[in-house]
């Protein structure tokens, strides 16, 4: 039976941070039409790899040694962005055609633009890459903030140039919003010859049940009101929203809720938020066996981003747990959610947003109200067999067009 090449930039195991919760349900909707030959990064992460054997046709996981610093001179010396150099890998590449030549591959599909590299000039069967958002865009946000401007400077000329070669090659390509689809196209010089779809995130619905979990012990022992960010704490978006409400949003609330507490759960927390951990009522848990209890237990989920591209997992989550959701515009992009219905939405002032939750919090029942819309909203829009049942249909237009074409 003709198989699938899949390309990831990491392991798709396990579905714990918002790109591989994507990847992670790519690779099983694809496993579903074909069996799938699984080309990745890894971490060194056994039980994951354990996984991904149980479920691939065949894998190849390329250990990621590769410092930063020599990604960045190899990318300096050929004129490439460090996002290309960091995932470049010698033996991989030779899998990749190994596996193309000696397997019945019909199909390619890319996860994350990193990987587009490994696709060959000649193969000619469909090829299909989820780029999720326009990344390139992120590093021109970095570079306009300040941040490392020269450096992210080139990152987003240099990617932006990649988005379009892989748009060109690509049969079709899926970005995860009708926003970044349109961002995404008014970038293209020949848009008219890129074939650009949608394929949002989804949300498990059974695993995030509230009725399921029991919020966390520390945090139900404690007096509250309960504030909760969720992420993976050593991305820079992550940590300065954490940052920003730690030292602009959270004193506002506490100088109208005394006992207000501020918890940051996820892995990889850096420097600057550990310096806060115990702190006039903040939390620094890091890395934890689960993330729902914590979302269970809050009064209120933040999501203050403001640099946020494609669609948050973060809000979904804690919208399919039923709890309401204060977040900034930039948090809400991809989610087509109504404001004072399944969210509150407010600019990323701290007496806006402080009174915003203030008010919240006064009026359980509406709190409630909106929990319980987000997690109807949710179920219905944001289901992962909803937002991947198209991909079956696209690999087979592909592959029929190929068809004709020969």
């Amino acid at each position: 039976m003709p198989g699938i090449l899949f390309l990831a930039h990491r392991v798709p195991f396990p579905p714990d941070r918002g790109d591989r919760i994507r990847s992670h349900h790519l690779l099983k909707a694809l496993a579903r039409l074909a069996p799938v030959h699984v080309g990745c990064f890894g971490e060194g992460d056994a039980e994951a790899e354990r996984a991904l054997t149980a479920l691939a046709a065949s894998c190849r996981v390329a250990a990621r040694t590769k410092p930063l610093p020599l990604a960045g001179v190899e990318a300096v010396l050929a004129g490439k962005p460090v996002s290309l150099t960091a995932f470049h890998s010698s033996k991989l590449a030779r899998w990749v055609r190994e596996t193309i030549a000696q397997q019945d591959i019909a199909a390619i599909v890319v996860f994350s633009g990193q990987m587009g590299q490994y696709v060959p000039d000649d193969f000619a069967g469909p090829v299909v890459i989820d780029l999720c958002d326009v990344d390139s865009a992120k590093f021109e946000a970095y570079a306009a903030a300040g941040q490392r401007k020269w450096l992210n400077a080139r990152e987003a000329r240099l990617l932006a140039r990649e988005e379009v070669r892989l748009g060109r090659r690509a049969d079709a390509t899926i970005l995860i919003s009708e926003a970044e689809a349109a961002l995404y196209r008014s970038r293209l010089t020949a848009p008219d010859k890129v074939d650009v779809r949608v394929l949002g995130n989804g949300i498990g619905a059974a695993f995030v049940d509230p009725a399921l979990v029991t919020p966390h012990p520390a945090l139900a022992g404690m007096a509250g009101p309960h504030f909760v960010f969720t992420g993976q704490m050593d991305y820079r978006p992550n940590e300065q929203a954490a940052l920003w409400v730690i030292e602009a949003l959270l004193p506002r609330l506490r100088a109208r809720h005394p006992s207000a507490s501020f918890h940051v759960v996820g892995r990889n927390p850096t420097r600057a938020l550990m310096a806060e951990d115990g702190a006039h009522g903040v939390r620094v848990w890091g890395e934890v066996p689960d993330v729902r209890p914590f979302i269970a237990a809050a009064d209120a989920v933040l999501a203050p981003l403001l640099i946020a591209r494609g669609v948050q997992n973060k809000v979904l989550e804690a919208m399919a747990m039923a709890r309401p959701v204060v977040l900034t515009p930039e948090a809400s992009t991809g989610i087509a959610g109504a404001n004072g219905e399944h969210w509150l939405i407010s600019p990323p002032d701290p007496e806006v947003m402080a009174s915003h939750i203030s008010d919240l919090l006064a009026n359980p029942a509406a709190a409630a109200r909106i929990g319980g819309a987000a997690r109807d909203f949710v179920l219905r829009e944001h289901g992962w067999d909803a937002m991947l049942a198209p991909l079956g249909p696209m690999l087979g237009e592909r592959a029929e067009s190929c068809r004709h074409a020969a």
